[in-house]
């Protein structure tokens, strides 16, 4: 290296440190947390573990705190109690928008023409509610229905062996698109529903491929090897779902409808349409295979949580005219019967539910706690929530945090128990698995029945065990943190047959 690059070099790596040191905490606001790198900050810290990180930090500074990451100014906010005025505050102080226009053109190359993704909730709430929820509800589970359990025609079947995480994302994932997207043909013979379960096999594993990237996509660090792989798979998905291929198909959702409208009025050209479609198949079906994953896991690792959901399955069920392997549609009065299945869910998301909320600081404001202190924040700096922390994993609001219990949502009658606690005071939000306040998740009713009917036909239609008794709970693959769903590092290999 030259003498004039070594000294631009060192010219370079001083501005970063007057840059980066040229802050200090102000009276008033959070404290302040450099790290020992410039520039950089915490971002590897951050980027390799946030849950351990933040961890450390708030033992360190408080459940209030700002930390460089990367360039970035990031306060992070872990009291639940003071959620409610950062979720609720107006985009004009708080802003959700420009972090989310950020991650869709990064991870998905969309771009919309004045978007606002105010207005898109907006448009596509009475899609996933109400008459067009219950009928999103029935179409899933003949989806289901054909995914899991095949052709009844075919007659008996043997075990098979497959990874736990796998059977889960591809039959959710697969049933959900066919769900929202459309099928082959109406009404359904057993040539279309073959021609679905081949389409929708290329889907899943296609769409696979770029989910186990997306983390890299997300903080930019693809390889060369990774950029060529990412461009090809997103090529290929972006055709499967072309508005053109998408035309032909039967039985497409009020939810596609409303939405490709949605982008034409928008004067979205077709090629932008199908990276948009790619984007909400993500939206819609990437955390329910993940979600079912943990909740069967932790049923085959607890014979005794085990045992008290199929006693539900079998109180509720007994009185059907017909089996389940045989039924065309699950009433929605069964799904709203299974407070042991729902808290069962409910403990399955407080564990794994891992998503970031975020805020992008608009202006300089003052940010009020709940116990009274009050917090001066700085424009363009972004807040951060991070329930998987707390409430969800504080000892203070649930004892032995870290274990599954698959009663902790239930009461001693049997109903849902929605009263927590921490320093005294009743939290209103207790878990936060699917967002909160202005950016909740709209589809929380469609995945939480998809996930639910998901078991329901396992374990009653199917026979599933661990291909080994021993088999470990896998750790979290931690690149997943802030994405929703965390997903393991690996499979859990097991076996299952359809019940004859």
């Amino acid at each position: 290296m030259s003498w004039a690059a070594l000294l631009g070099l060192l010219a370079a790596l001083l501005l970063l440190l007057l840059l980066t040191r040229r802050r200090t905490r102000r009276p008033g606001e959070p404290p302040l947390d450099l790290g020992s790198i410039p520039w950089l900050g915490h971002a590897l810290e951050f980027g390799r573990d946030v849950a351990s990180f933040l961890t450390r930090m708030k033992e360190k500074h408080g459940d209030i705190f700002t930390v460089l990451v990367g360039g970035r100014y990031v306060t992070v906010l872990l009291d639940p109690h003071s959620y409610e005025a950062v979720v609720w505050e107006p985009r004009s102080r708080l802003d959700f928008h420009a972090y989310a226009v950020f991650l869709m053109e990064r991870m998905f190359d969309v771009q919309l023409p004045h978007y606002s993704p105010s207005e898109e909730k907006a448009r596509m709430r009475p899609t996933l509610l109400h008459r067009d929820l219950q009928a999103l509800t029935e179409a899933m589970f003949t989806n289901l229905h054909c995914i899991l359990l095949g052709d009844a025609a075919e007659g008996p079947r043997g075990w098979r062996e497959t990874g736990l995480l796998d059977l889960c994302y591809s039959s959710l994932l697969r049933a959900g698109y066919l769900t929202l997207y459309g099928v082959e043909a109406s009404p359904r013979t057993l040539q279309s529903q073959a021609r679905d379960s081949a389409h929708s096999a290329d889907v899943y594993h296609t769409f696979r491929q770029l989910d186990l990237l997306l983390p890299k996509l997300a903080r930019g660090s693809l390889s060369m090897g990774d950029k060529d792989r990412v461009s090809s798979v997103k090529g290929h998905l972006w055709k499967l779902l072309s508005p053109v291929r998408l035309a032909t198909r039967a039985q497409r959702s009020s939810w596609l409808e409303s939405y490709l409208l949605h982008l034409e009025e928008l004067g979205v050209s077709e090629e932008m349409q199908a990276r948009a479609l790619v984007l909400q198949l993500w939206a819609t079906q990437g955390n329910m295979g993940p979600a079912a994953f943990w909740l069967l896991l932790f049923l085959l690792k607890n014979p005794e949580a085990l045992a008290a959901v199929r006693g539900e399955l079998e109180r509720v069920l007994w009185r059907a005219e017909q089996p389940v392997s045989q039924m065309t549609t699950l009433p929605q009065k069964v799904l709203d019967n299974m407070p042991v299945l729902d808290s069962v869910l409910n403990e399955t998301l407080r564990l794994t539910a891992a998503p970031f909320i975020t805020r992008e600081v608009v202006v300089d404001m003052a940010m009020p706690m709940a116990d009274g202190r009050e917090f001066s924040l700085r424009r363009g700096d972004r807040l951060l929530l991070f329930p998987f922390l707390s409430p969800q994993k504080d000892p203070d609001i649930y004892s032995d945090p870290e274990i599954f219990k698959y009663n902790r949502f239930l009461n001693a009658d049997g109903s849902e128990k929605k009263d927590f606690y921490k320093d005294g005071k009743r939290l209103k939000s207790y878990t936060v698995p699917w967002g909160a306040g202005h950016n909740q998740c709209l589809g929380r009713g469609y995945a939480t029945s998809s996930i639910k009917q998901f078991v329901v036909l396992v374990l009653s239609c199917c026979e599933l065990e661990l291909a080994s008794t021993d088999v470990e709970v896998p750790e979290f693959d931690l690149s997943r943190y802030g994405f929703g769903l965390m997903q393991p590092e690996q499979d859990v290999p097991v076996r299952y047959r359809v019940r004859p």
